[in-house]
């Protein structure tokens, strides 16, 4: 089962005279990451880089700003790689200390610095969702929206035309039983749209 990190988490590493500032974070996708990566540059404007690894799905991504090429973004992913993490940011905020550390030194400075914030992290569970659609009659509306009630579902939408279309979203593990009990006390009435499933 994937994780996601509760808030973000921190550690400073200190390697050589050279300053590591650690972060891991919960983040939705490239852009947030690349928008979070703009406003550490500018809340540090000396330092040397700031690297970062992304684990999201479609839109991962590491990157070492920098660095000598695969000495900080990859490692980070794979740290959290092995944590099972999904939709989450690392990032490393590095001052020089005009020590050159090598490219071994490197991998394990950036992958110590966000091993060591991870062990604070409060690792949560991702329950994966997913969307679903149906139009019913009027006068099934209200069996509709208690069966959503029910099983704790979110409503995000209702329309009301011909027939009433309701649209929510509701953990996939129990997407099928919520189904199968509206398929049946609809009576033949409810007709399901299509629908996705996102975490």
């Amino acid at each position: 089962m994937p994780f996601s990190i509760a808030r973000p988490a921190h550690h400073e590493l200190v390697i050589k005279k050279s300053h590591f500032i650690a972060c891991v974070e919960s983040v939705a996708g490239r852009d947030e990451a690349q928008a979070r990566v703009a406003q550490l540059k500018a809340l540090h404007p000396d330092a040397a880089h700031v690297c970062w690894a992304l684990l999201a799905g479609g839109q991962s991504a590491a990157n070492d700003d920098g660095e000598p090429g695969g000495t900080a973004g990859r490692p980070m992913l794979e740290v959290l790689r092995h944590q099972d993490l999904e939709g989450v940011m690392a990032s490393v905020v590095r001052y020089f200390g005009g020590v050159k550390l090598g490219a071994g030194g490197l991998v394990r400075a950036y992958t110590d610095a966000v091993a060591q914030a991870l062990l604070s992290a409060e690792k949560i569970p991702l329950i994966v969702q997913t969307s679903l659609a149906c139009s019913v009659p009027y006068a099934l509306e209200g069996l509709v929206r208690r069966e959503l009630e029910l099983a704790q579902a979110q409503l995000l939408e209702v329309a009301h035309g011909s027939v009433v279309t309701l649209r929510f979203t509701l953990p996939q593990t129990q997407a099928s039983a919520l189904m199968a009990r509206l398929s049946e006390s609809g009576r033949g009435q409810l007709v399901w749209l299509e629908g996705d499933s996102s975490t």
